[in-house]
């Protein structure tokens, strides 16, 4: 079996965010000064926080967008999701303007504002949230909609993470992290679902207790071939996948019927793939197998490299002695 332990170490630091991980807190810290220096928003308590797959250390090159969760604990109850929306646009605009083409660089979405930061080449997506009826969950506003609020608990799935990754000795970050990458290479870009579901999905793979392994080769394919199943359950019955912040709840998936279709077909054909890859003796067409899995990273370069002594095709360099060859060949040196 071809475990390619360096291989899998090398091809994780390929996926590591470079400077987007300084990037994103200093963005994260523009928007959190920026609304806390608004004289009604502080009085709505305002205490932003980080989330998402950044917070979550799940995040792969390139990260585009960060998540900054607006905590409004003392939010009045007759403040309205448009109400509050409107004003985090007044008070960004006015502190981030325009960029130097003359385009706002604050956006208004659904639920939230997009600020955009040209220097980094990231885009800061601001939630406002206020407190849920059960003390300990917050609401953010449903899409669509001027006065309605969702249930949320993003803090929640990174408590979940980090107690997972203990538990599996620290192998299910990057268990996450090669999945996303898959997910990244198999489909087309922009393509649904994204990297929530995956991450989703595998975390309820890890909690079945059906993901095990003793590298990071083997956790790879365990956790790839159920994920594989929880999304052809889902394509194939409708069996929604279970949000772990949420009693009761499952996640909602933005995807057509055709990208659901697409995605369920080709992660079934990788999961086969990567098992192969795993039992592969040769070490060369391991690693070819794998290479195509995980595809290129945010920058363009290959994720999974090449053993030493195999080609870019996965065979084995020609040299000019063999082992256990009788005869060496003549130099062309002479010496007198």
């Amino acid at each position: 079996m071809a475990h390619l332990i360096q291989q899998f170490k090398d091809a994780l630091s390929s996926i590591e965010p470079g400077d987007d991980k300084a990037n994103a807190p200093e963005a994260h810290h523009l928007v959190r000064q920026a609304l806390g220096t608004d004289a009604k928003l502080a009085g709505y308590g305002v205490d932003p926080v980080l989330i998402g797959s950044y917070k979550r250390s799940v995040s792969i090159k390139r990260v585009k967008d960060v998540d900054v969760f607006i905590r409004l604990p003392d939010l009045p109850s007759d403040v309205t999701s448009k109400d509050i929306l409107d004003r985090f646009f007044k008070v960004l605009h006015a502190e981030f303007g325009v960029d130097a083409n003359g385009r706002r660089r604050t956006v208004r979405q659904d639920r939230s504002l997009k600020i955009a930061f040209p220097e980094y080449d990231l885009d800061v997506d601001a939630v406002p949230a206020r407190p849920h009826w059960d003390g300990t969950t917050w609401e953010i506003p449903q899409k669509g909609q001027e006065d309605k609020w969702v249930q949320t608990n993003p803090e929640a799935l990174t408590s979940l993470s980090s107690e997972m990754n203990a538990t599996h000795g620290g192998y299910y970050v990057p268990t996450v992290k090669l999945l996303r990458q898959t997910r990244r290479a198999l489909l087309r870009s922009g393509a649904k679902p994204g990297g929530f579901f995956i991450e989703v999905a595998t975390y309820q793979a890890f909690k079945s207790g059906l993901v095990s392994g003793n590298d990071h080769a083997e956790y790879y394919v365990s956790a790839l071939e159920e994920v594989t199943k929880i999304i052809s359950n889902y394509v194939v019955y409708g069996i929604g996948v279970t949000d772990p912040t949420l009693w009761g709840k499952t996640i909602s998936i933005r995807a057509t019927e055709d990208e659901l279709e697409t995605a369920r077909v080709r992660f079934a054909d990788a999961a086969a793939s990567a098992r192969s890859a795993l039992n592969e003796e040769d070490a060369g067409k391991s690693a070819l197998a794998f290479q195509s899995l995980l595809g290129k990273n945010g920058d363009d370069d290959t994720v999974f490299k090449m053993p030493p002594g195999f080609n870019e095709d996965g065979t084995k360099r020609a040299t000019a002695i063999s082992a256990g060859a009788r005869t060496v060949p003549a130099g062309t040196r002479t010496f007198g």
